[in-house]
């Protein structure tokens, strides 16, 4: 059965809460009922700091069903973002496999306590969740490593896994961790969870969607390249999940034993990058939860690793590459 809030309640909270609103003038408020509604805001032109809002606006969206379909009809028609990059037939491609191994001691799990919405959040009563910065496996493997060819213009079609654009919110955790979206492409996003969660986004993109229905599908066009962070500020601090927003198809995301496969390269002579995400905890703040507007704990991570080598790739070969990391190893990879 729909899970839902009251269309005015919700409408306070999402318009008024989720940037602030020192920050956010209410445009407005589309009629609806109290199980559906739209309100869409736009950053306040005499606001002090909009840096929180870099996009523009914020959506609160909470769905009716014809409402879902013209907003999936309206991001559908959305002009791709241009890149450099030039889709060609490759008959002699290589292909580059490796591995991604920790070297040293292994740092302790990163745990944050369960403080809300705990029936569905943690059912098996772990009360705490691991944030999942770092995954290890028992051969040294380091899983959710990104992969990728750093000088390349020209290749193959797009191939990335449609598993890597499609995000869930399942027992208050981000369904896949690292996400691998084409630039000028949507991001599509959903809640298995019948609480309210609130998608923030930071960096290459600014966003916020907050989500008062189960298994309700909602896209976002991203534009721009580059690292979007993403959090819930609707008071489940642990969730966190990083989205690389990229310009051409030649991107892996490491498997649970951190091995890694590019296929179908052109011949030539590449610079490879190992990306990781920041596995420690930099700093906390206190946020405003936008539900129940209570105080909660907001986590900074610390900066992302990258290791670089390089590769040469033969017609109709396989090249091998492996990086080590640690918290203290050669990034140069020379």
């Amino acid at each position: 059965m729909p899970w839902a809030l009251h269309f005015a309640d919700f409408g306070r909270l999402a318009c008024a809460g989720l940037c602030g609103p020192e920050e956010l003038s209410l445009l407005s408020l589309l009629s609806g009922n109290e199980e559906s509604g739209y309100c869409s805001c736009k950053v306040n032109e005499n606001a002090i700091d909009r840096s929180h809002c870099r996009g523009g606006k914020v959506k609160g969206f909470f769905s009716a069903a014809g409402l879902v379909l013209a907003m999936t009809a309206a991001l559908a028609m959305a002009a791709p973002a241009q890149t450099s990059y030039s889709v060609v037939t490759v008959g002699d491609g290589g292909t580059i496999t490796g591995t991604v191994k920790w070297s040293g001691p292994r740092p302790k799990p990163l745990l944050f306590p369960i403080t809300k919405d705990v029936n569905v959040c943690d059912p098996d009563n772990a009360k705490t969740r691991d944030l999942e910065r770092l995954e290890i496996g028992a051969n040294g493997g380091v899983a959710n490593t990104v992969v990728y060819l750093a000088n390349i213009d020209h290749g193959k079609a797009w191939d990335l896994p449609a598993a890597r654009r499609s995000l869930n919110q399942k027992r208050c955790r981000y369904e896949p961790h690292i996400f691998l979206v084409p630039q000028g492409s949507a991001l599509n996003m959903m809640s298995s969870d019948a609480v309210l969660h609130n998608i923030h986004m930071t960096g290459a993109s600014s966003y916020n969607m907050a989500f008062v229905k189960t298994n309700q599908v909602s896209s976002e066009t991203l534009s721009d390249p580059g690292l979007i962070d993403v959090q819930c500020n609707g008071g489940h601090a642990w969730m966190n999940a990083e989205v690389l927003v990229v310009r051409h198809p030649y991107y892996a995301v490491t498997d649970e034993n951190g091995r890694f496969t590019l296929a179908n390269v052109p011949p030539g002579q590449y610079q490879i990058v190992a990306w990781h995400e920041g596995w420690q905890i930099a700093g906390k703040e206190s946020k405003i939860d936008v539900f129940t507007q209570s105080h909660m704990e907001h986590l900074h991570y610390s900066e992302p690793e990258t290791w670089k080598k390089s590769v040469t790739v033969q017609p109709n070969n396989s090249a091998q590459v492996d990086f080590e990391i640690s918290d203290h190893s050669d990034h140069s990879g020379m």
